[in-house]
């Protein structure tokens, strides 16, 4: 196993390289990457997080050694018992070190005990009391002079208090898990934004036509549309000296901080309203169908939003997404007789409604589900994948110490048509 110094030395070594990945791909204060390219970085930096964790391991494990070590050699230095008194040579010293054997001391060292564990001396029943009788042992051999010693209670809160080492897992709060972006295609642009042209009126007037008979003339127009590249983004001021004395916390501020910015992505993408600078989510979409579920069992109102996007929006739907309440709901549901539909209890039941896989997270509004063609008639592009970002030229960052930590990324979310999707309401 690679001691502390070389596992320091190869991770300053990759960060090295993937500094100098970033340098060689940044073109003014953007990166360009590919898809393949920003891959390699979340694996650099997942490398480089288990190589942290992999040092702080190796650092607790030589910590508890050299306090083990250290413990152990005030262990076996032989205590020096106080002074008695009385002459050496008639034995004063002698009687000092025996008065002050601890009790314990005594007691594994007399006859009785001996004899009870067979090793010779006075022998003892099992069950038997065993009683010691410890000479010249009274309260006043714990004079020193007319002056008694303090006997103060030696406690780990008042003494010595027991070593503790930490170990290297690091409890994050409980989020969410991001699953919505699973749903739609995603693809790489250079652009600003995104230009596609819609067919906005369609007049087909094909028709049967007798000999010499005038042909019908059908109509098309077309209007481009726009879908504006947008920034998510966050920042995090840090010391140096928090960066530097501790090197497992870069890569959990790494870890938050991508988590921070893909959070808030996946919020807009089901529910942005548009106004620049959010994304327009699927809930605002131009165009959107709504099925309110009435008296119908929720499945029925499903089923009826799968319609309305197959008939009015004439795609195929490709997905569903609702809150983890009301799939609780959906999920529970039985028969007369108790059955429940979707299934034995004892099995696990897929997280599936009418064929259309499903992605259950509260990125959703409660009492309000989505089904809509996500594979075909939506689309992310994205300009600049996360990236992270690290300057002490902010404010009076420089002469404190300080840094901040800047994560960002840079997409744009394209829904081709908008009656390709459809909301349940009131679930």
């Amino acid at each position: 196993m690679p001691t502390i110094v070389e596992r320091a030395r190869e991770i300053e070594q990759k960060r090295g390289e993937l500094a100098k990945f970033f340098d060689d791909h940044r073109d003014g204060d953007t990166y360009n990457m590919t898809s393949d390219e920003a891959k390699q970085v979340r694996d650099r930096n997942d490398e480089l997080t288990n190589l942290a964790k992999e040092w702080e391991e190796a650092k607790a494990l030589e910590d508890i050694a050299r306090s083990n070590a250290e413990q152990l050699k005030l262990a076996r230095t032989p205590a020096r018992p106080p002074h008695a008194g009385g002459d050496p040579e008639s034995g004063g010293d002698r009687r000092a070190q025996e008065l002050y054997k601890s009790l314990g001391q005594r007691f594994v060292e007399s006859a009785a005990y001996k004899g009870w564990r067979g090793d010779g001396g006075a022998s003892v029943s099992t069950g038997q009391v065993i009683t010691v009788d410890i000479p010249d042992f009274d309260l006043k051999d714990l004079f020193v002079g007319n002056e008694a010693e303090a006997k103060t209670l030696m406690t780990t809160t008042a003494g010595w208090a027991p070593f503790n080492p930490r170990i290297p897992r690091v409890q994050l709060s409980a989020q969410r898990r991001l699953t919505v972006a699973d749903l739609i295609p995603q693809d790489q642009t250079m652009a600003a934004a995104i230009l596609f042209m819609e067919e906005t009126t369609a007049t087909f007037n094909a028709a049967p036509v007798a000999e010499g008979g005038t042909k019908p003339e059908s109509a098309f127009v077309f209007t481009e549309q726009t879908s504006n590249v947008r920034v998510i983004a966050t920042t995090l001021p840090v010391t140096n000296q928090q960066l530097d004395d501790v090197p497992q916390v870069r890569a959990v501020i790494d870890n938050r901080l991508t988590f921070d910015v893909q959070l808030e992505e996946e919020d807009q993408l089901v529910t942005g309203n548009g106004t620049a600078p959010n994304l327009r989510g699927y809930l605002n979409a131009t165009g959107l169908q709504t099925q309110a579920k009435g008296a119908d069992p929720t499945p029925t109102a499903f089923f009826k939003a799968i319609t309305k996007v197959r008939f009015t929006g004439f795609a195929d739907p490709s997905g569903f997404i609702a809150h983890p309440n009301d799939w609780q709901d959906i999920r529970t549901l039985t028969t007369a007789d108790g059955i429940y539909i979707w299934g034995h209890p004892a099995d696990p039941g897929p997280e599936r409604m009418w064929g259309l896989p499903g992605i259950i997270t509260p990125a959703i509004t409660e009492n309000t589900g989505l089904v809509g063609a996500f594979a075909t008639q939506s689309q992310i592009w994205r300009k600049q994948g996360i990236t992270i970002e690290m300057s002490n030229s902010h404010s009076d960052f420089f002469v404190k110490n300080q840094v901040m930590l800047r994560a960002e990324e840079r997409l744009a979310l394209v829904i081709y048509r908008g009656s390709a999707f459809c909301t349940i309401t009131g679930i």
